[in-house]
C-alpha cells in the first residue's frame, strides 16, 4: 500500500511540474497593423491592434497607445482602455469630443480612431498590452508609422446648371480629377443621381480603382443595352453618356472622384473624396402615339424668313411606340422635290437637283427619333413649304426591307428674299504649299453697294466667319486662323502651319446687307494642295548604355534631322504590348508637358543646322524605368511626321554578395528544446531587409515551416498543423542570425531542415526590391535517451511438486530514467509448439493488481525493491507445467506528450515442471528445492545432484468407490480476457 500511494505521488508531482514548464512556454505576442499609412488632413485614421499567447484568451485585455512625434525623442500617452487619466491633457480633450476612441473589437484586439485627422498627428504609433498577473516571454508593445498628408485631389466639370431635356433625347455629363500627391494613387469616379426628397444619391455608373465599369442599381438594363457609358477622353477625364434619357432620370447628376492608396498589407484606403455641383435635369414625356401603326412626324424650322446666302435648318422629329425597335426612312421635301433621305440603314441619298450642291447640304441623325438638314447658302429659288416625310420599315426574311406607309408632317413655309447687285467675287492666292508653311487665301469682291459680311468654309466645314461689322461670329477653334480686311473689297484667310487635312476645296461666300438685312450673295472656290513633310523627316534613338543596375543613369539620345517645320516631340515608354506611357512632350513652341514624374527624368535640347538633338536622361532608373523607348515626331500634335526605332532599357537588379552559414549536423534527444541556426557571414548592409523561410525535407518531401517577408511578417506554411505551430518559432538576433527554435522535439521532426534568405533592398524612387536569394542546410537527428531498458534475458528450468510454491523473477538491470515508471505483465504457455502466450498477472504503473484468472488465493505479487517484481505460484498442480516470462514497460513522463510508453523488454524464459507427490523426480540440493528461481547469474554453480529414488506409496481407498477426478486446467481451456488499456485515466 505504501509502494502505491508513493508511485501515485510520484505521478502527480510530474504531472503538474509537466503543466508549469509547459506553461513557461507561452509566448505573447502583440501585433499592429503594418506602416507607413498614409491619410489626408481631415481624414479619419483606424488602426487595429491584437495580442495572442495570454493562457486566458477569454479575459478582455488592457491596451494603451502612445505616439512618438517626428523629431522628438519622448512618447505621448494618447488612449487607455483601462485608464481614463492616462492620456495627455490634449488627446483627453479629443476622446472627451469623441475624436479619439479606443474600443474592443475582441476580448484580444482592439481598434484605436481618430475621427479626423490633423497634421500634428503624424508620427510613430506604439500599442502596448499590460498584464499584472504574471510574467510572460514574448512581445507586449508594436509600432506603426502615420504620416498626414495634404489633401491635393482636385474635380472638375463644366458649371452647374438646370437643363431641359425631353425623353429619349442623350445627355453628357464631363469630369476631371487630378491630384499632385507624392505617393503612388489610384483615382476611382462615379456618377451620382440626387432625386428630390431622398436623403442619398443612386449611383449611375461607376469605374474603380482598378478601371472596373460597373452600373448602379436600377441602370443596369440600359449599361448591358449599351445606353449608358462611360468614356475616356483625357488622361484623367471621362463623359459619361446617356443615349436615351428617362423620366425618372430628373434630379441632380453630379461626378464623384476619390483618391486610393494602398496600405502595405496589400489593402486599399480611400483617403479623398470630392464631388462635383452637378446638373440639374429636367425630363419632360415623350409625346403619346395611340397605337402600334401610327407615327407622329413634326417638322421645325429655326427661321421661316431668310436672305439669299444665309443658312436654312429644319428638323425633322419621328415618335412612335416601341421607337427604339423599329427602322424608318425620313426624307425632305420642297414641293415635289426630294432634297434628302436618309434610309433605314443610316445611308444618305441625295435629290437629283441638288447633286450639284452636295458641299453646301448637310444631313445628320442626332437621335432615334430626331433628324437635321441644313442648306447654306440658301437662293431665291430655295423659298416654298417644306414637309417632312417617314416611313415605317420591315426587314424581311431575305433582309430586305419592305417600306409601310408614309407619313408627312404638317408644311412649313420658308420665304427666302433678294435685291438686285452686281456683285462678283475673285479668288487669288497659291493654292500649292507644303506641310507646315502658312495657307493665304484672298477674295476680291466687286460691284457691291451695301455692307459686307463674308464665311470661308472647307468643304462643308465653316472656318471663319465675320460678320458687316468685321467681328468673327464663327470659328473653327483646332486651327491658328487668322481673317483680315485690308481693303474695303478685298478679304484674307490665314492659316499657319497646315496640315494634310487641310487640303480640300476652299470656299468664300460674301453676303451684300442694306438696313441690317441681306440683299445678296456670292460664293468663289479654291483647290488647296499641302504636301507632306513626313517624307522628310527622319528620326533615330540610340543610348551610350541601355543595361544598367537599379540606381545608375540612363542617357537617351534621340536624333531628328530633315525638318523643315515646328515640331512637337513625345517621349513614350512600352512597358508591355498593351500598355503605353507618355513620359513628356515638348512642343514646338518650347513648352513642355509631363505626364510622369518630373523628378526622375531630364530633358535637354540642342539645334543643329536641319537637325534637332532630344537627350532624356533617366536619374537613378529602378524597375520600374525599365521598358521600350520611342521618341514620336509630330507637327502641332496633329500629324505623326516619322516615329523612332524601339530602344529597350534593361534595370537590372544588383548581384547579392548574401553569403550565410549553418551547423550542418545537429544531433539532439526528444523533449529538448532545440535552437537551428543561420548566420550572414558576409558584410550585410545596414539598408538592406531580409526575408527569411524556413523548409523541412522528410521522405524527399518539401515543405515551408516558417516565413518571414521583409516586413517581418511571420507565417506558417499551408502543410503546418497546429500541433506544430504551438511548438515552433522564428527569430532575429544580432550579427545577422536568424534562428528556427523547435519546443520539445519529437522524433516526427528529424529531417533535413533549409534555411532560405532573400536580400530585399530599396530603388531611388523608395520601393523594395528582392535580390537573388541563398540558403543553408542543417540535418537533425532527434533520438531517444542513451540509456534504455533491460531486463535479465537468462533462461531457467526448475522441478517443484505440487505441494510447492514457486516464484518468478523479473529483474530490471537498467532503465532510461531514475524518474521512470513500470508495468510488469507475467505470460505462460504449456510448450513450445504453442504460439499464444496468456497473460496471468499484470501490476500497472499506477500500483493496480489485475488477476487474470481469478485465483488470489494462488498468485502473489512482489515488489521488493524499484528494479525487482516477482510473482509467486502457491499449490501448483501439473497443469502449471510450462514456460513463463515477464513483460515489462517503461513508461516516462514528456511535458508535451504527457506519459509515453518508451520501451518494452522481455525477460528470459523459466520452464517449470510440476510433479504429482509421489512421482519419481529428478531432486536437488535444498536451496533448489525451495521451488524459487533467483535471475541474479552467477559464475559458477555447483549443485551436487542426489538421485533419492522414493518409495511409490499407495495409498488405496478401502470404503470409496472411486478417486476424485482432477478439475479441468484454467489456464489451458478457459478464454482470456483482452488486456486492459494503458491509459492514464487508471489514475
Amino acid at each position: 500500500m505504501r509502494s502505491s500511494l508513493q508511485s501515485l505521488w510520484r505521478a502527480n508531482l510530474f504531472f503538474y511540474l509537466g503543466l508549469c514548464l509547459h506553461c513557461g512556454y507561452a509566448k505573447v505576442l502583440t501585433e499592429v497593423q503594418i506602416g507607413p499609412l498614409y491619410r489626408v488632413v481631415g481624414a479619419p485614421l483606424s488602426i487595429s491592434c491584437s495580442v495572442s499567447g495570454f493562457t486566458d484568451a477569454q479575459a478582455k485585455k488592457v491596451f494603451e497607445y502612445l505616439v512618438q512625434k517626428p523629431g522628438s525623442q519622448r512618447e505621448e500617452n494618447v488612449i487607455s482602455t483601462r485608464d481614463p487619466n492616462f492620456a495627455y491633457a490634449k488627446y483627453k480633450r479629443r476622446a472627451e469630443r469623441s475624436e479619439i476612441a479606443l474600443t474592443h473589437t475582441s476580448p484580444n484586439s482592439v481598434l484605436f480612431e481618430i475621427h479626423q485627422l490633423e497634421k500634428s498627428d503624424e508620427g510613430e504609433y506604439e500599442c502596448s498590452t499590460v498584464e499584472n498577473a504574471f510574467v510572460y516571454d514574448g512581445t507586449y508593445s508594436a509600432t506603426t508609422s502615420v504620416k498626414v498628408i495634404d489633401n491635393s485631389l482636385s474635380v472638375s466639370s463644366p458649371a452647374s446648371t438646370s437643363l431641359s431635356y425631353n425623353e429619349g433625347e442623350a445627355f453628357t455629363s464631363t469630369c476631371q480629377a487630378s491630384s499632385n500627391t507624392v505617393q503612388h494613387t489610384h483615382l476611382s469616379f462615379a456618377w451620382f443621381l440626387h432625386k428630390d426628397g431622398e436623403e442619398n444619391p443612386r449611383p449611375i455608373i461607376s469605374l474603380d480603382r482598378y478601371f472596373t465599369l460597373s452600373p448602379g442599381p436600377g441602370f443596369e438594363g440600359r449599361y448591358r443595352a449599351g445606353l449608358i457609358r462611360l468614356d475616356k477622353i483625357g488622361e484623367s477625364t471621362y463623359r459619361l453618356n446617356i443615349a436615351q434619357l428617362e423620366l425618372s432620370d430628373q434630379g441632380r447628376v453630379f461626378c464623384r472622384a476619390q483618391e486610393w492608396i494602398q496600405d502595405p498589407d496589400r489593402s486599399w484606403y480611400a483617403i479623398a473624396q470630392k464631388d462635383t455641383e452637378g446638373t440639374v435635369l429636367q425630363v419632360k414625356a415623350r409625346e403619346v402615339v395611340p397605337d402600334v401603326s401610327s407615327l407622329l412626324v413634326r417638322i421645325s424650322s429655326q427661321s421661316t424668313a431668310l436672305q439669299v446666302g444665309q443658312k436654312l435648318s429644319i428638323s425633322c422629329s419621328v415618335n412612335a411606340q416601341s421607337l427604339e425597335e423599329r427602322f424608318f426612312s425620313v426624307a425632305w421635301f420642297r414641293g415635289d422635290d426630294e432634297l434628302a433621305r436618309i434610309g433605314p440603314t443610316g445611308i444618305l441619298t441625295v435629290g437629283h437637283e441638288y447633286n450639284v450642291r452636295e458641299e453646301e447640304l448637310k444631313v445628320a441623325r442626332i437621335s432615334d427619333r430626331d433628324f437635321y438638314l441644313r442648306l447654306q447658302p440658301v437662293r431665291i429659288e430655295d423659298q416654298g413649304e417644306y414637309i417632312c416625310r417617314a416611313w415605317p420599315q420591315k426587314r424581311g426574311q431575305d433582309s430586305d426591307f419592305i417600306q409601310g406607309a408614309a407619313q408627312d408632317s404638317t408644311p412649313q413655309r420658308i420665304n427666302i428674299s433678294a435685291t438686285e447687285s452686281g456683285l462678283s467675287l475673285d479668288m487669288q492666292g497659291d493654292t500649292n504649299v507644303s506641310e507646315g508653311d502658312r495657307l493665304t487665301l484672298t477674295c476680291k469682291v466687286h460691284g457691291y453697294k451695301g455692307q459686307l459680311s463674308i464665311t470661308w468654309q472647307q468643304g462643308s466645314t465653316t472656318v471663319i466667319s465675320l460678320n458687316q461689322e468685321g467681328v468673327v461670329v464663327e470659328e473653327l477653334k483646332s486651327r491658328k486662323i487668322k481673317a483680315t480686311r485690308p481693303a474695303a473689297d478685298t478679304f484674307t484667310l490665314e492659316l499657319d502651319d497646315v496640315t494634310p487635312e487641310s487640303e480640300g476645296v476652299y470656299q468664300c461666300a460674301v453676303s451684300e446687307w442694306e438696313n441690317n438685312r441681306m440683299t445678296n450673295s456670292r460664293s468663289q472656290t479654291a483647290t488647296v494642295t499641302v504636301v507632306p513633310a513626313a517624307s522628310f523627316v527622319k528620326v533615330k534613338l540610340v543610348s551610350r548604355d541601355n543595361t544598367v543596375t537599379i540606381g545608375e543613369n540612363v542617357d537617351l539620345i534621340c536624333q531628328v534631322k530633315g525638318v523643315h517645320v515646328p515640331i512637337t516631340v513625345t517621349w513614350s515608354r512600352l512597358r508591355d504590348d498593351s500598355h503605353i506611357e507618355n513620359i513628356l512632350t515638348v512642343y514646338s513652341n518650347g513648352g513642355i508637358s509631363w505626364s510622369a514624374n518630373q523628378h526622375r527624368y531630364q530633358l535637354n535640347i540642342e539645334r543643329r543646322e536641319n537637325e534637332f538633338i532630344h537627350r532624356l536622361l533617366i536619374r537613378g532608373a529602378s524597375n520600374m524605368e525599365a521598358g521600350r523607348y520611342q521618341c514620336i515626331v509630330s507637327h502641332n500634335t496633329h500629324e505623326t511626321l516619322a516615329v523612332s526605332n524601339q530602344l529597350a532599357v534593361q534595370v537590372e537588379d544588383p548581384v547579392s554578395n548574401l553569403v550565410l552559414t549553418s551547423t550542418r549536423r545537429l544531433k539532439t534527444t526528444i523533449d529538448t528544446d532545440v535552437e537551428i541556426k543561420c548566420f550572414i557571414t558576409s558584410e550585410p548592409s545596414v539598408l538592406s531587409r531580409y526575408a527569411v523561410t524556413w523548409y523541412l525535407e522528410q521522405n524527399a518531401e518539401k515543405k515551408i515551416l516558417l516565413s518571414s517577408d521583409q516586413d517581418a511578417k511571420v507565417t506558417f506554411g499551408p502543410e503546418v498543423d497546429l500541433s506544430q505551430r504551438q511548438r515552433i518559432s522564428m527569430k532575429r538576433t544580432k550579427g545577422p542570425c536568424f534562428e528556427l527554435n523547435i519546443r520539445q522535439a519529437w522524433i516526427s521532426d528529424n529531417g533535413i531542415y533549409s534555411c532560405e534568405v532573400a536580400e530585399w533592398q530599396q530603388d531611388p524612387k523608395g520601393d523594395w526590391y528582392r535580390l537573388s536569394s541563398v540558403s543553408e542546410v542543417t540535418n537533425l537527428t532527434v533520438t531517444e535517451p542513451e540509456k534504455k531498458l533491460s531486463i535479465l534475458q537468462e533462461d531457467m528450468e526448475l522441478n517443484v511438486t505440487s505441494s510447492q510454491n514457486f516464484t518468478i523473477h523479473c529483474h530490471i538491470t537498467s532503465r532510461a530514467s531514475n524518474e521512470s515508471q513500470f508495468q510488469v505483465t507475467w505470460y505462460f504457455w504449456q510448450n513450445e509448439t504453442e504460439s499464444k502466450q496468456r497473460p496471468i498477472f499484470t501490476a500497472y504503473r499506477n500500483s493496480t493488481l489485475q488477476d487474470w484468472f481469478k485465483k488470489g488465493d494462488q498468485l502473489r505479487f512482489g515488489h521488493f525493491s524499484p528494479d525487482q517484481f516477482s510473482l509467486t505460484v502457491s499449490r501448483p498442480g501439473t497443469e502449471y507445467s510450462g514456460l513463463y516470462v515477464c513483460e515489462v514497460e517503461e513508461w516516462l513522463l514528456s511535458p508535451s506528450h504527457g506519459w509515453r510508453k518508451s520501451a518494452v523488454e522481455t525477460s528470459g524464459v523459466l520452464t517449470v515442471y510440476v510433479y504429482a507427490e509421489g512421482d519419481v523426480k529428478e531432486t536437488c540440493k535444498p536451496e533448489c528445492n525451495l521451488g524459487t528461481w533467483i535471475g541474479i547469474p552467477v559464475a559458477f554453480i555447483i549443485c551436487t545432484l542426489v538421485v533419492i529414488f522414493l518409495l511409490v506409496l499407495k495409498i488405496c481407498s478401502s470404503n470409496s468407490s472411486g478417486g476424485k477426478k482432477s478439475g479441468q486446467s484454467l489456464w489451458a481451456e478457459h478464454p482470456l480476457n483482452p488486456k486492459p488499456s494503458t491509459d492514464d485515466s487508471t489514475f
